[in-house]
């Protein structure tokens, strides 16, 4: 196993060292996000409030969308081994995602914007896979949780940027939903043309004509047991971490104005955008993605209690402060997990498997998240997620993850 190098320190050194095409690909990432958080801060309230559509509908909604980019995601990946051209379908991803943008505005009931939003993580699906394996391609070994850390970071911005910019047209509009939905259309476009002009397609990893074609010739069967560690350990921490559209539901829940609701995802992203560098930089020191991977957990059961039992705006906003924190712990660490074990002519069918399974757990935790709503209310949705939370915790204290292969 070739001995890591040194660990980065959180400094300007470390980012400059970080490559052009990682900086390129977070402010991709930054400006789909402005766009899909102004539609997404607003659409579960628009469902409810404007369509009439039960709790349990939101809940399928998006656990049905996030399923849909699950099962894009495993065929991108292997097919960006396959091909060696991983720019080419990240960029095929994000222009689907901006061409749907405009039918947010121009649909007329709850179907259009199903489809709207089931296209939309198609295209999301097709173009994280890639996407992360390019990363995993462009960023030297010892700066990976960095890499991957930076990315989340700027795309956080983006996260937090979307919502207040939805407040303050639906505040300038008198809470009209339809002209917030055009104005998203307009960062969805720059993101692709920034990805088509500012990322360069970097040369295809060593690989052997077994591994191009993974999904078809037993390629998967030399992902190694790390990786597979890696896909469980995601698995039942996912089914945790339903859907944020049941985050704006509660801070709804507990009265915070219509127009004010989308300050949820501004609060929780802007603690993401913070704590997502140095905590990529926190796991790339030794030992650090063992014990990140314990405090994400540990914040998130502190998230889903504190989200149980709040009855006030203070009470809800220190839970959604929490979830903001485990999402800024974990997301970059699990992508840079899954670099770690996979070997590199397979990083794209590794990601692509990883992100399928989450999505599925996604879709199951979003179902039940809904069902548990309107059936028990907003508690026994929280409770859940804080038990399946502990599970996973438990799961990788009795667990030694074992070690990513050499050379990856």
């Amino acid at each position: 196993m070739i001995a890591p190098a040194k660990p980065p320190r959180l400094d300007a050194a470390t980012l400059r060292a970080i490559p052009r095409s990682v900086w390129a690909l977070g402010f991709v990432s930054l400006a789909m996000d402005v766009s899909s958080e102004m539609i997404h801060a607003l659409l579960p309230l628009y469902l409810v409030a404007a369509m009439g559509a039960s709790t349990l509908a939101v809940g399928v909604i998006e656990g049905v969308a996030e399923a849909t980019a699950a099962f894009a995601r495993i065929a991108s990946g292997a097919v960006s081994d396959w091909l060696g051209r991983r720019k080419l379908l990240a960029a095929a991803g994000y222009g689907l995602a901006a061409l749907t943008k405009p039918v947010f505005p121009l649909a007329a009931s709850v179907e259009w914007l199903v489809a709207a939003r089931f296209v939309d993580r198609l295209g999301k699906g097709i173009r994280g896979a890639p996407r992360d394996a390019l990363i995993a391609d462009i960023a030297p070994a010892h700066l990976r949780g960095a890499s991957f850390g930076l990315r989340q970071a700027l795309d956080t911005v983006g996260a937090f940027i979307g919502p207040l910019a939805a407040i303050g047209l639906m505040l300038w509009t008198a809470e009209n939903f339809v002209f917030v939905f055009w104005i998203a259309v307009i960062p969805a476009f720059l993101s692709f043309a920034l990805i088509l002009f500012a990322v360069p397609e970097p040369d295809r990893p060593a690989s052997s004509g077994e591994a191009r074609f993974a999904l078809r010739r037993g390629g998967i069967g030399r992902l190694p047991a790390a990786f597979w560690f890696v896909v469980a350990v995601a698995a039942v921490f996912t089914l945790a971490r339903f859907s944020e559209a049941f985050l704006l539901l509660k801070v709804r829940e507990v009265g915070v104005p219509t127009a004010f609701v989308p300050l949820a995802l501004v609060l929780m992203n802007v603690v993401y955008a913070i704590a997502a560098y140095p905590a990529g930089v926190a796991a790339d020191r030794d030992g650090g993605r063992r014990r990140m991977l314990f405090l994400g957990l540990a914040l998130l059961i502190a998230a889903d209690l504190a989200l149980a039992f709040a009855g006030d705006v203070a009470g809800a906003a220190a839970g959604v402060l929490l979830w903001g924190l485990h999402m800024a712990s974990t997301q970059g660490l699990l992508s840079a997990l899954v670099a770690d074990a996979a070997p590199p002519d397979l990083r794209g069918t590794a990601f692509g498997i990883f992100n399928f399974v989450s999505g599925l757990s996604l879709l199951a935790a979003s179902v039940l998240a809904g069902y548990l709503w309107d059936a028990e209310g907003s508690r026994a949705t929280f409770l859940a997620g804080a038990a399946f939370a502990a599970t996973a915790l438990a799961g990788i204290a009795a667990i030694r993850a074992p070690r990513p292969v050499a050379g990856a």
